[in-house]
Protein backbone atom coordinates (compact mmCIF):
# COMPACT_ATOMS: atom_id res chain seq x y z
CA UNK A 1 0.00 0.00 0.00
CA UNK A 2 1.54 3.46 -1.16
CA UNK A 3 0.70 6.58 0.58
CA UNK A 4 -1.93 7.65 -1.71
CA UNK A 5 -3.55 4.41 -0.97
CA UNK A 6 -6.89 5.07 1.37
CA UNK A 7 -6.41 3.65 4.23
CA UNK A 8 -9.82 3.44 6.95
CA UNK A 9 -10.09 3.32 10.62
CA UNK A 10 -12.98 1.27 12.01
CA UNK A 11 -13.06 3.04 15.49
CA UNK A 12 -15.80 3.49 18.23
CA UNK A 13 -17.35 2.05 21.51
CA UNK A 14 -16.83 -1.50 21.89
CA UNK A 15 -19.05 -4.19 20.50
CA UNK A 16 -21.01 -1.82 18.07
CA UNK A 17 -19.91 -3.85 15.07
CA UNK A 18 -17.04 -2.52 14.07
CA UNK A 19 -15.25 -6.06 12.67
CA UNK A 20 -18.93 -6.61 11.38
CA UNK A 21 -18.26 -3.34 9.09
CA UNK A 22 -14.77 -3.97 8.22
CA UNK A 23 -15.82 -7.81 7.27
CA UNK A 24 -18.28 -6.72 4.72
CA UNK A 25 -16.04 -3.56 3.05
CA UNK A 26 -13.22 -6.23 2.83
CA UNK A 27 -15.50 -8.81 1.90
CA UNK A 28 -13.64 -10.98 4.28
CA UNK A 29 -15.91 -13.87 6.15
CA UNK A 30 -12.01 -14.81 7.69
CA UNK A 31 -12.65 -11.61 10.35
CA UNK A 32 -13.89 -12.90 13.65
CA UNK A 33 -17.02 -11.62 14.61
CA UNK A 34 -18.42 -12.13 17.96
CA UNK A 35 -21.67 -10.36 20.00
CA UNK A 36 -19.21 -10.30 23.15
CA UNK A 37 -17.39 -7.07 23.55
CA UNK A 38 -13.42 -6.75 23.49
CA UNK A 39 -13.38 -9.29 20.82
CA UNK A 40 -10.66 -7.08 18.97
CA UNK A 41 -7.82 -6.07 21.09
CA UNK A 42 -5.10 -5.17 18.64
CA UNK A 43 -5.29 -2.73 15.53
CA UNK A 44 -5.45 -5.76 12.26
CA UNK A 45 -5.21 -4.20 8.70
CA UNK A 46 -6.87 -5.73 6.27
CA UNK A 47 -6.03 -4.85 2.71
CA UNK A 48 -8.37 -4.95 -0.19
CA UNK A 49 -6.47 -4.95 -3.89
CA UNK A 50 -8.10 -4.85 -7.32
CA UNK A 51 -6.91 -4.85 -10.43
CA UNK A 52 -5.70 -0.68 -10.54
CA UNK A 53 -6.01 0.12 -7.15
CA UNK A 54 -7.03 -0.81 -3.62
CA UNK A 55 -7.79 -0.20 -0.13
CA UNK A 56 -6.52 -0.59 3.19
CA UNK A 57 -9.36 -0.98 6.13
CA UNK A 58 -8.25 -1.54 9.86
CA UNK A 59 -9.87 -3.28 12.93
CA UNK A 60 -9.33 -1.23 16.09
CA UNK A 61 -10.49 -2.22 19.72
CA UNK A 62 -13.29 -0.42 21.77
CA UNK A 63 -12.11 2.74 23.55
CA UNK A 64 -12.25 1.92 27.07
CA UNK A 65 -10.63 5.13 29.03
CA UNK A 66 -11.70 8.06 26.35
CA UNK A 67 -12.35 10.52 29.65
CA UNK A 68 -9.11 9.90 31.35
CA UNK A 69 -7.57 9.58 27.90
CA UNK A 70 -9.34 13.18 26.47
CA UNK A 71 -7.89 14.81 29.81
CA UNK A 72 -4.52 13.74 29.33
CA UNK A 73 -4.49 15.19 26.19
CA UNK A 74 -5.46 18.71 27.19
CA UNK A 75 -2.81 19.22 29.46
CA UNK A 76 -0.53 18.52 26.74
CA UNK A 77 -2.38 20.63 24.08
CA UNK A 78 -3.00 24.43 25.34
CA UNK A 79 -3.96 25.15 22.11
CA UNK A 80 -6.19 23.73 18.76
CA UNK A 81 -3.00 24.16 16.68
CA UNK A 82 -1.34 22.35 19.43
CA UNK A 83 -4.18 18.95 19.23
CA UNK A 84 -2.62 16.84 16.88
CA UNK A 85 0.97 17.57 17.89
CA UNK A 86 -0.46 16.02 21.60
CA UNK A 87 -1.99 13.03 19.93
CA UNK A 88 1.11 12.37 18.63
CA UNK A 89 2.94 12.81 21.80
CA UNK A 90 0.20 10.24 23.42
CA UNK A 91 0.68 7.24 21.19
CA UNK A 92 4.33 7.18 20.96
CA UNK A 93 4.48 7.65 25.21
CA UNK A 94 5.36 4.75 27.05
CA UNK A 95 3.45 5.67 29.64
CA UNK A 96 0.32 6.40 27.89
CA UNK A 97 0.99 2.95 25.83
CA UNK A 98 1.01 1.42 29.37
CA UNK A 99 -1.80 2.78 30.71
CA UNK A 100 -4.14 3.55 27.56
CA UNK A 101 -3.41 0.18 25.05
CA UNK A 102 -6.82 0.94 23.68
CA UNK A 103 -6.60 4.02 22.94
CA UNK A 104 -2.89 4.28 21.82
CA UNK A 105 -3.98 1.16 19.16
CA UNK A 106 -7.01 3.07 18.10
CA UNK A 107 -5.03 6.26 17.51
CA UNK A 108 -1.86 5.06 16.20
CA UNK A 109 -2.89 4.52 12.44
CA UNK A 110 -5.01 7.70 12.80
CA UNK A 111 -1.74 9.55 13.58
CA UNK A 112 0.03 7.25 10.17
CA UNK A 113 -2.49 9.01 7.76
CA UNK A 114 -6.27 6.72 8.15
CA UNK A 115 -8.92 8.25 8.25
CA UNK A 116 -11.65 7.78 10.58
CA UNK A 117 -14.84 5.75 10.12
CA UNK A 118 -16.33 5.91 13.73
CA UNK A 119 -19.14 3.22 14.81
CA UNK A 120 -22.16 3.19 16.98
CA UNK A 121 -25.24 0.92 17.90
CA UNK A 122 -28.57 2.75 16.40
CA UNK A 123 -30.37 0.92 18.62
CA UNK A 124 -29.15 2.29 22.09
CA UNK A 125 -29.53 5.70 23.38
CA UNK A 126 -26.47 8.41 22.63
CA UNK A 127 -25.16 9.07 25.77
CA UNK A 128 -22.54 12.51 27.11
CA UNK A 129 -19.86 9.52 27.70
CA UNK A 130 -19.39 9.18 23.96
CA UNK A 131 -18.43 12.85 23.81
CA UNK A 132 -14.96 12.06 24.74
CA UNK A 133 -14.11 9.77 22.21
CA UNK A 134 -15.47 11.91 19.93
CA UNK A 135 -13.42 14.83 20.65
CA UNK A 136 -10.25 12.87 20.91
CA UNK A 137 -10.52 11.86 17.48
CA UNK A 138 -11.53 15.28 16.42
CA UNK A 139 -8.24 16.27 17.64
CA UNK A 140 -6.28 13.80 15.42
CA UNK A 141 -7.44 16.27 12.44
CA UNK A 142 -8.29 12.96 10.14
CA UNK A 143 -10.89 12.82 7.70
CA UNK A 144 -13.63 11.58 9.54
CA UNK A 145 -17.29 10.01 8.63
CA UNK A 146 -19.50 8.40 11.44
CA UNK A 147 -21.50 4.98 10.71
CA UNK A 148 -24.89 4.10 12.41
CA UNK A 149 -25.11 0.30 13.08
CA UNK A 150 -28.68 -0.44 13.51
CA UNK A 151 -27.80 -4.07 15.36
CA UNK A 152 -31.60 -4.46 16.55
CA UNK A 153 -33.70 -1.72 15.54
CA UNK A 154 -33.59 2.30 14.75
CA UNK A 155 -34.79 3.93 17.26
CA UNK A 156 -32.71 5.58 18.31
CA UNK A 157 -31.16 6.75 15.04
CA UNK A 158 -32.73 10.11 14.70
CA UNK A 159 -31.15 11.27 18.32
CA UNK A 160 -27.67 9.92 17.13
CA UNK A 161 -27.41 11.58 13.66
CA UNK A 162 -28.82 15.34 15.47
CA UNK A 163 -25.45 14.26 18.27
CA UNK A 164 -22.81 13.09 15.31
CA UNK A 165 -23.73 16.09 13.28
CA UNK A 166 -21.91 18.13 15.67
CA UNK A 167 -18.51 16.32 15.11
CA UNK A 168 -18.28 14.51 11.71
CA UNK A 169 -18.96 16.01 8.21
CA UNK A 170 -20.60 12.70 6.94
CA UNK A 171 -23.24 10.90 8.97
CA UNK A 172 -24.73 7.37 7.56
CA UNK A 173 -27.04 4.65 8.64
CA UNK A 174 -25.13 1.41 7.65
CA UNK A 175 -26.25 -1.86 8.71
CA UNK A 176 -23.19 -4.45 7.84
CA UNK A 177 -25.44 -7.42 7.85
CA UNK A 178 -27.63 -6.24 4.75
CA UNK A 179 -25.44 -4.12 3.04
CA UNK A 180 -25.66 -4.83 -0.79
CA UNK A 181 -22.92 -3.76 -3.04
CA UNK A 182 -24.34 -0.55 -4.38
CA UNK A 183 -24.68 0.35 -0.30
CA UNK A 184 -20.87 -0.43 0.28
CA UNK A 185 -20.28 1.27 -3.27
CA UNK A 186 -22.28 4.31 -1.76
CA UNK A 187 -19.45 4.64 1.38
CA UNK A 188 -16.85 5.27 -0.50
CA UNK A 189 -18.14 7.29 -3.27
CA UNK A 190 -19.08 9.62 -0.05
CA UNK A 191 -15.56 9.41 1.39
CA UNK A 192 -14.11 10.67 -2.33
CA UNK A 193 -16.02 13.67 -1.73
CA UNK A 194 -14.30 14.43 1.54
CA UNK A 195 -10.85 12.96 1.29
CA UNK A 196 -10.07 15.07 -2.23
CA UNK A 197 -6.55 13.44 -2.40
CA UNK A 198 -7.73 9.98 -2.56
CA UNK A 199 -10.46 10.29 -4.96
CA UNK A 200 -8.74 9.79 -8.05
CA UNK A 201 -7.31 6.22 -5.98
CA UNK A 202 -11.48 5.69 -4.93
CA UNK A 203 -12.84 6.53 -8.05
CA UNK A 204 -10.21 3.81 -10.10
CA UNK A 205 -11.54 1.57 -6.77
CA UNK A 206 -15.35 1.66 -7.40
CA UNK A 207 -14.61 1.27 -11.13
CA UNK A 208 -12.51 -1.88 -10.26
CA UNK A 209 -15.16 -3.73 -7.91
CA UNK A 210 -18.57 -2.66 -10.79
CA UNK A 211 -16.15 -4.93 -12.86
CA UNK A 212 -15.67 -7.36 -10.32
CA UNK A 213 -19.17 -7.87 -9.96
CA UNK A 214 -19.50 -8.28 -13.57
CA UNK A 215 -16.67 -10.87 -14.19
CA UNK A 216 -18.22 -13.31 -10.79
CA UNK A 217 -21.18 -13.13 -12.41
CA UNK A 218 -19.63 -14.86 -15.62
CA UNK A 219 -17.13 -17.39 -13.64
CA UNK A 220 -20.98 -18.60 -12.23
CA UNK A 221 -22.68 -18.76 -15.77
CA UNK A 222 -19.37 -20.65 -16.60
CA UNK A 223 -19.76 -22.65 -13.52
CA UNK A 224 -23.15 -23.01 -13.73
CA UNK A 225 -23.01 -24.58 -17.76
CA UNK A 226 -19.93 -26.94 -16.96
CA UNK A 227 -22.70 -28.44 -14.15
CA UNK A 228 -25.49 -28.66 -16.46
CA UNK A 229 -24.01 -30.46 -18.91
CA UNK A 230 -22.12 -33.01 -16.56
CA UNK A 231 -25.39 -33.73 -14.74
CA UNK A 232 -27.44 -33.58 -17.39
CA UNK A 233 -25.43 -36.34 -19.56
CA UNK A 234 -23.38 -38.39 -17.09
CA UNK A 235 -23.84 -42.30 -16.75
CA UNK A 236 -22.46 -44.87 -14.93
CA UNK A 237 -21.09 -48.31 -16.18
CA UNK A 238 -20.72 -51.60 -14.57
CA UNK A 239 -19.29 -54.64 -16.24
CA UNK A 240 -21.06 -58.56 -15.37
CA UNK A 241 -20.19 -61.63 -16.53
CA UNK A 242 -23.67 -62.26 -17.32
CA UNK A 243 -27.10 -60.15 -17.53
CA UNK A 244 -27.96 -62.05 -14.63
CA UNK A 245 -25.73 -60.64 -12.51
CA UNK A 246 -25.89 -56.99 -14.58
CA UNK A 247 -28.99 -56.67 -12.80
CA UNK A 248 -28.35 -57.52 -9.61
CA UNK A 249 -26.06 -54.72 -9.51
CA UNK A 250 -29.04 -52.31 -10.19
CA UNK A 251 -29.29 -50.92 -6.55
CA UNK A 252 -25.42 -51.06 -6.38
CA UNK A 253 -24.82 -48.96 -9.54
CA UNK A 254 -27.54 -46.44 -8.68
CA UNK A 255 -26.55 -45.24 -5.78
CA UNK A 256 -22.86 -44.47 -7.41
CA UNK A 257 -24.65 -42.89 -9.93
CA UNK A 258 -26.41 -40.80 -7.65
CA UNK A 259 -23.97 -40.14 -5.22
CA UNK A 260 -21.49 -38.79 -8.27
CA UNK A 261 -24.37 -36.58 -9.37
CA UNK A 262 -24.57 -35.37 -5.70
CA UNK A 263 -21.00 -34.76 -5.41
CA UNK A 264 -20.79 -32.74 -8.58
CA UNK A 265 -23.59 -30.41 -7.59
CA UNK A 266 -21.93 -29.64 -4.11
CA UNK A 267 -18.43 -29.29 -6.10
CA UNK A 268 -20.09 -26.49 -7.86
CA UNK A 269 -22.16 -25.12 -5.41
CA UNK A 270 -18.27 -24.55 -3.50
CA UNK A 271 -16.66 -23.52 -6.75
CA UNK A 272 -19.24 -20.60 -6.31
CA UNK A 273 -18.96 -19.80 -2.33
CA UNK A 274 -15.29 -19.17 -3.37
CA UNK A 275 -15.93 -17.40 -6.58
CA UNK A 276 -18.02 -14.46 -4.07
CA UNK A 277 -15.22 -14.86 -1.27
CA UNK A 278 -16.99 -17.27 1.25
CA UNK A 279 -13.68 -19.11 2.19
CA UNK A 280 -14.13 -19.10 6.18
CA UNK A 281 -17.63 -18.67 7.21
CA UNK A 282 -19.75 -21.33 8.25
CA UNK A 283 -21.73 -21.47 4.99
CA UNK A 284 -21.21 -25.08 4.52
CA UNK A 285 -23.39 -26.68 1.37
CA UNK A 286 -24.16 -30.11 3.84
CA UNK A 287 -25.85 -27.89 6.76
CA UNK A 288 -27.54 -25.45 4.82
CA UNK A 289 -30.90 -24.83 5.39
CA UNK A 290 -31.32 -26.38 2.00
CA UNK A 291 -34.87 -27.89 0.57
CA UNK A 292 -34.48 -31.69 -0.42
CA UNK A 293 -31.38 -33.30 -2.33
CA UNK A 294 -31.18 -33.32 -6.12
CA UNK A 295 -32.58 -36.66 -6.11
CA UNK A 296 -35.82 -36.16 -3.77
CA UNK A 297 -38.10 -35.96 -6.93
CA UNK A 298 -41.26 -35.51 -4.77
CA UNK A 299 -39.68 -32.16 -4.27
CA UNK A 300 -38.68 -30.81 -7.65
CA UNK A 301 -41.89 -28.65 -7.96
CA UNK A 302 -39.69 -26.12 -5.60
CA UNK A 303 -36.61 -26.07 -8.71
CA UNK A 304 -38.26 -27.02 -11.72
CA UNK A 305 -41.24 -26.25 -13.98
CA UNK A 306 -44.64 -27.58 -13.43
CA UNK A 307 -45.98 -29.18 -16.92
CA UNK A 308 -48.04 -26.04 -18.01
CA UNK A 309 -44.65 -24.33 -17.33
CA UNK A 310 -42.59 -27.10 -19.80
CA UNK A 311 -45.19 -26.97 -22.49
CA UNK A 312 -45.09 -23.36 -22.69
CA UNK A 313 -41.21 -23.61 -22.83
CA UNK A 314 -41.67 -26.17 -25.44
CA UNK A 315 -43.51 -24.27 -27.87
CA UNK A 316 -40.83 -21.14 -27.38
CA UNK A 317 -37.86 -23.68 -28.04
CA UNK A 318 -39.50 -25.41 -30.95
CA UNK A 319 -40.09 -28.63 -29.26
CA UNK A 320 -43.26 -30.79 -29.96
CA UNK A 321 -45.99 -30.74 -27.21
CA UNK A 322 -46.42 -34.55 -27.35
CA UNK A 323 -42.70 -34.87 -26.31
CA UNK A 324 -42.71 -33.14 -23.50
CA UNK A 325 -46.26 -35.01 -22.68
CA UNK A 326 -44.73 -38.05 -23.73
CA UNK A 327 -41.28 -37.32 -21.17
CA UNK A 328 -41.14 -40.85 -19.57
CA UNK A 329 -38.74 -41.83 -16.81
CA UNK A 330 -38.32 -45.55 -16.24
CA UNK A 331 -41.51 -46.05 -18.54
CA UNK A 332 -43.80 -43.77 -16.69
CA UNK A 333 -44.83 -40.19 -17.88
CA UNK A 334 -43.36 -38.25 -15.40
CA UNK A 335 -44.71 -34.68 -15.05
CA UNK A 336 -44.85 -32.28 -12.11
CA UNK A 337 -48.19 -29.81 -11.64
CA UNK A 338 -47.02 -27.69 -8.98
CA UNK A 339 -50.14 -25.59 -9.70
CA UNK A 340 -50.52 -22.11 -7.25
CA UNK A 341 -47.58 -23.84 -5.93
CA UNK A 342 -48.89 -26.41 -4.42
CA UNK A 343 -48.39 -30.32 -5.45
CA UNK A 344 -51.24 -32.20 -6.49
CA UNK A 345 -51.85 -35.29 -6.60
CA UNK A 346 -50.03 -38.09 -9.25
CA UNK A 347 -50.55 -41.52 -7.79
CA UNK A 348 -47.98 -43.46 -9.10
CA UNK A 349 -46.30 -40.97 -11.37
CA UNK A 350 -44.05 -39.65 -8.40
CA UNK A 351 -41.19 -41.93 -6.94
CA UNK A 352 -37.76 -42.26 -5.25
CA UNK A 353 -35.02 -40.44 -6.95
CA UNK A 354 -33.17 -44.17 -7.43
CA UNK A 355 -36.24 -44.11 -10.15
CA UNK A 356 -34.94 -41.08 -11.87
CA UNK A 357 -33.15 -43.22 -14.41
CA UNK A 358 -33.89 -46.81 -16.20
CA UNK A 359 -31.02 -49.65 -15.21
CA UNK A 360 -30.44 -50.84 -18.81
CA UNK A 361 -27.95 -54.29 -19.47
CA UNK A 362 -26.47 -54.50 -22.21
CA UNK A 363 -24.73 -57.43 -24.10
CA UNK A 364 -20.68 -56.36 -24.89
CA UNK A 365 -19.28 -57.50 -28.70
CA UNK A 366 -16.88 -59.60 -26.88
CA UNK A 367 -18.55 -61.19 -24.42
CA UNK A 368 -20.19 -60.12 -21.13
CA UNK A 369 -23.10 -57.75 -19.84
CA UNK A 370 -22.73 -54.34 -18.68
CA UNK A 371 -25.24 -51.84 -16.07
CA UNK A 372 -26.02 -48.91 -16.71
CA UNK A 373 -27.43 -46.42 -14.96
CA UNK A 374 -28.45 -42.74 -16.48
CA UNK A 375 -27.99 -40.30 -17.71
CA UNK A 376 -31.43 -38.22 -16.76
CA UNK A 377 -33.63 -37.40 -19.99
CA UNK A 378 -36.29 -36.37 -17.95
CA UNK A 379 -37.40 -32.98 -19.59
CA UNK A 380 -37.48 -30.71 -16.36
CA UNK A 381 -34.16 -32.25 -14.74
CA UNK A 382 -32.12 -29.24 -16.32
CA UNK A 383 -34.49 -26.74 -15.07
CA UNK A 384 -34.44 -28.26 -11.57
CA UNK A 385 -30.38 -28.00 -12.22
CA UNK A 386 -31.06 -24.16 -12.86
CA UNK A 387 -33.44 -23.79 -10.11
CA UNK A 388 -31.67 -25.77 -7.56
CA UNK A 389 -27.94 -23.55 -8.56
CA UNK A 390 -29.49 -20.10 -8.99
CA UNK A 391 -31.47 -20.23 -5.80
CA UNK A 392 -28.25 -20.30 -4.03
CA UNK A 393 -26.28 -18.06 -6.11
CA UNK A 394 -29.45 -15.47 -5.69
CA UNK A 395 -28.40 -15.92 -1.94
CA UNK A 396 -24.69 -15.14 -2.25
CA UNK A 397 -25.16 -12.48 -4.66
CA UNK A 398 -26.00 -9.97 -1.80
CA UNK A 399 -24.84 -12.17 0.48
CA UNK A 400 -23.11 -9.68 3.43
CA UNK A 401 -19.67 -10.97 4.48
CA UNK A 402 -20.25 -10.05 7.99
CA UNK A 403 -23.27 -12.04 7.29
CA UNK A 404 -22.87 -15.96 9.17
CA UNK A 405 -24.89 -19.19 9.39
CA UNK A 406 -27.40 -20.97 7.18
CA UNK A 407 -28.20 -19.44 3.99
CA UNK A 408 -31.81 -19.66 3.49
CA UNK A 409 -34.61 -20.78 0.75
CA UNK A 410 -36.23 -18.05 -0.99
CA UNK A 411 -38.37 -18.62 -3.69
CA UNK A 412 -36.68 -17.68 -6.99
CA UNK A 413 -39.86 -18.34 -9.39
CA UNK A 414 -38.16 -20.23 -11.80
CA UNK A 415 -40.90 -19.62 -14.71
CA UNK A 416 -41.76 -15.97 -14.28
CA UNK A 417 -37.54 -15.34 -14.23
CA UNK A 418 -37.12 -16.89 -17.68
CA UNK A 419 -40.18 -15.36 -18.48
CA UNK A 420 -38.41 -11.86 -18.21
CA UNK A 421 -35.66 -12.44 -20.48
CA UNK A 422 -36.12 -11.03 -24.22
CA UNK A 423 -37.52 -13.22 -26.62
CA UNK A 424 -34.47 -14.29 -28.03
CA UNK A 425 -32.72 -14.99 -24.91
CA UNK A 426 -35.22 -17.55 -23.89
CA UNK A 427 -35.62 -19.41 -26.90
CA UNK A 428 -31.91 -19.70 -26.82
CA UNK A 429 -32.47 -20.93 -22.78
CA UNK A 430 -35.54 -23.63 -23.27
CA UNK A 431 -33.45 -24.70 -26.34
CA UNK A 432 -30.47 -25.28 -24.42
CA UNK A 433 -32.74 -27.08 -21.53
CA UNK A 434 -34.35 -29.19 -24.20
CA UNK A 435 -31.33 -30.40 -26.08
CA UNK A 436 -29.31 -31.01 -22.48
CA UNK A 437 -32.21 -33.32 -21.39
CA UNK A 438 -31.82 -35.09 -24.72
CA UNK A 439 -27.83 -35.57 -24.30
CA UNK A 440 -26.80 -33.30 -27.22
CA UNK A 441 -24.53 -30.87 -27.48
CA UNK A 442 -24.90 -26.95 -26.41
CA UNK A 443 -22.79 -24.73 -27.85
CA UNK A 444 -21.84 -21.85 -25.30
CA UNK A 445 -23.93 -22.85 -23.18
CA UNK A 446 -22.49 -20.26 -20.50
CA UNK A 447 -23.42 -17.58 -22.62
CA UNK A 448 -26.46 -19.10 -22.74
CA UNK A 449 -27.23 -19.17 -19.19
CA UNK A 450 -25.72 -15.77 -18.47
CA UNK A 451 -28.31 -13.41 -19.29
CA UNK A 452 -30.84 -15.41 -16.73
CA UNK A 453 -28.26 -14.69 -14.16
CA UNK A 454 -28.30 -10.94 -14.94
CA UNK A 455 -31.86 -10.94 -14.31
CA UNK A 456 -31.33 -12.21 -10.28
CA UNK A 457 -31.10 -9.43 -7.80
Amino acid sequence: MNAITPRFAVVGHPNKGKSSIVSTLSHNDAILISRRGGTTTRASAYPVSTATSGFELIDTPGFQRPTQALKWLKKHAGSADQRSRAVQLFVSSEGCQKKFPDEVEILTPLMKGAAILYVVDGSRPYGAEYEAEMEILRWTGRASMALINPIENEEYVTAWESALAQYFRLVRVFDPMQADFDKQISLLEAFAHLQPTWQSSLYRLISDLRQQKVDIVEECATILGDLLEDLCSHEYRQKALNKSQAKALESIVAQIYKDWMQQREKDAFEKMKTVFTFNHSELEVESMDYPPQLFDVEHWYAWGLNKRQLLTFAAASGATAGAVVDAAVAGQSFMLGALGGALVGYGGALFGGDRLTKLRVKGLPLGGYEACQGPARDKNFPFVVLGRFVNLFSQLKNRSHAKRGQVKVQNIELFSRIEKLAKPQKKALTTAMDRLSKQKTVTSLAKTVLPFLHTID
